[in-house]
């Protein structure tokens, strides 16, 4: 972003110095005139916070510019001063998009004064941030007895553990083929994640997602604190399952917070609700993170494939090698082709509510949202369910845009915090600390409970996007040391798994 964004007395923001629009910050009425720097040019319509406005006069057909790339094209003769939307831009995507491969990019310098955090040393050398006892189920017919196992256990052993979570979902059974081994390989990897400092697993064991594969596909896991059993094959499993726990939490006892180096952390990026601002102040923001994380040696996982579409030459660019420039195109055409396989465009999205928030085509949409991987160079691309590895990079993993499969997904990937950032807020959450950045203070002081950071004040106070950075990672540095973020306070805990076969 080439141009700072100070405070509301500006009415508008230029993201780029190459853009045929601006972005109004606030309401803009019909007959206002812009700041001298934009030739006092007379507003034609009433425009709405975050959505764009044109600086020129655009013909039928032309590119419409922001964040220095097209959006799309103008659908109509658009005049200086007049408000661009869906009635007069669409996208310029059609799937037959083609790429190509630059060299080698420059990565980014290191950084020296690494900061600590206390966390949990696993016996694998990960780090966890928290010391939690998850409860899994290999499939949906004991989401229950996980649950009720888990309730039992917060009161009896209250304080053992940072926290009891049964991570539930509904599938396991009648699944074949991808879509069983999609489910499985999330649930193993879940089960890996270093925040967890115990795990009981329980099956139903008719399932098709056997138990016993489940455990022998989860290779990298301390079998200390790993326990098991299928609840058909055992007498009362409510007493079987708080009598694992038991001999969990002996084990759990043992850990304790050391203080370790900022560059043992794996953070997941992921957007929803975006609107107008969200690639202004919240995902810039977050690009910044990611720039801070990986110099100093920490790993950082970027998700929701469909929202790269219009981006994605932006991201092949920063493939470290050719090798990993192939993977990234195979993970845009594949998540296309499954697209055209279920007989849907490619284009269809932003959702209603980013339109809403002046988001009007996917190319502006991606633009704004791959910001949240910032100028990270990119060395690794893993598939659905899949670990990323520990160390230095930026991973790119294949899932879809939908918060709570792609959020699970990162979560399985070995994030030990998901930045979450959001115009318009939700209040779900997930297996990991789950940070909202809200991209606008009006969301961050209506929903004190769900929004952990406010990166709007960028937008309303005399501070920049590196220094509102700043701010978060420190923020984040307290979170991994133990400070609750709201969906921790507030108990909201999801897992969603990609379901993309058929039901028997």
């Amino acid at each position: 972003m080439q141009n700072s964004i100070n405070n509301l007395l500006r009415q508008v923001i230029k993201v780029h110095d190459d853009d045929n629009v601006v972005v109004a910050i606030s309401p803009v009425n019909q007959g206002t005139k812009l700041p001298e720097e934009y030739n006092n040019l007379e507003i034609k319509d009433d425009v709405n916070s975050g959505h764009k406005i044109a600086l020129i006069d655009i013909r039928k057909g032309e590119n419409i510019v922001k964040y220095g790339f097209s959006i799309g094209q103008a659908t109509s003769d658009i005049s200086a001063g007049s408000h661009i939307h869906s009635h007069n831009l669409a996208t310029n995507l059609d799937g037959s998009e083609t790429y190509h491969y630059n060299e080698e990019p420059k990565p980014l310098s290191e950084k020296n004064d690494m900061p600590t955090f206390s966390g949990y040393v696993r016996k694998n050398g990960k780090v966890g941030i928290r010391n939690e006892l998850w409860v899994i189920n290999t499939v949906g017919c004991v989401n229950q007895s996980a649950k009720r196992i888990t309730d039992l256990c917060r009161k009896e052993f209250e304080g053992r553990a940072d926290e009891f979570v049964a991570l539930t979902h509904p599938f396991g059974c009648s699944q074949l083929g991808d879509d069983l081994s999609n489910t499985r390989n999330l649930l193993s990897s879940l089960m890996q994640n270093p925040n967890a400092g115990g795990v009981l697993v329980i099956g139903l064991g008719c399932e098709n997602n056997q138990l016993a594969t489940l455990i022998e596909e989860t290779k990298d896991i301390d079998t200390n604190k790993l326990r098991y059993f299928n609840s058909q094959e055992v007498g009362n499993e409510i007493e079987v399952g708080i009598q694992y726990v038991k001999e969990l939490l002996e084990e759990m006892d043992k850990d304790v917070r050391t203080e370790v180096p900022v560059s043992k952390l794996t953070l997941g990026m992921k957007c929803g609700g975006s609107d107008g601002f969200s690639g202004l102040t919240a995902n810039p923001v977050v690009g910044r993170i990611t720039d801070m994380l990986t110099q100093y040696g920490g790993r950082v996982v970027l998700t929701e494939t469909p929202e790269m579409f219009g981006a994605e030459q932006v991201l092949m660019d920063r493939a470290n090698t050719q090798d990993t420039y192939s993977q990234i195109v195979d993970l845009v055409q594949d998540f296309k082709q499954y697209f055209i396989k279920n007989n849907q465009p490619i284009y269809e999205n932003p959702s209603p509510g980013n339109k809403a928030g002046g988001l009007t085509t996917l190319e502006e949409k991606s633009l704004g949202a791959i910001q949240k991987g910032g100028k990270a160079i990119i060395n690794e691309v893993i598939d659905y369910g899949e670990k990323a590895s520990t160390g230095k990079g930026l991973t790119l993993l294949q899932a879809p845009g939908n918060d709570a499969v792609s959020s699970t997904a990162l979560s399985a990937a070995g994030a030990n915090i998901i930045l979450f950032t959001t115009g318009r807020g939700t209040p779900l959450g997930f297996p990991v600390p789950t940070v909202k950045i809200s991209s606008n203070s009006e969301l961050a002081t209506r929903k004190k409970h769900w929004i952990d950071f406010d990166s709007g004040q960028i937008l309303s106070n005399d501070i920049s996007i590196d220094e509102c950075a700043e701010l978060l990672f420190s923020y984040l540095l307290d979170v991994a040391s133990g400070k609750k973020t709201n969906n921790e306070l507030n108990d909201n805990r999801e897992i969603s798994i990609w379901k993309n076969g058929v039901t028997l």
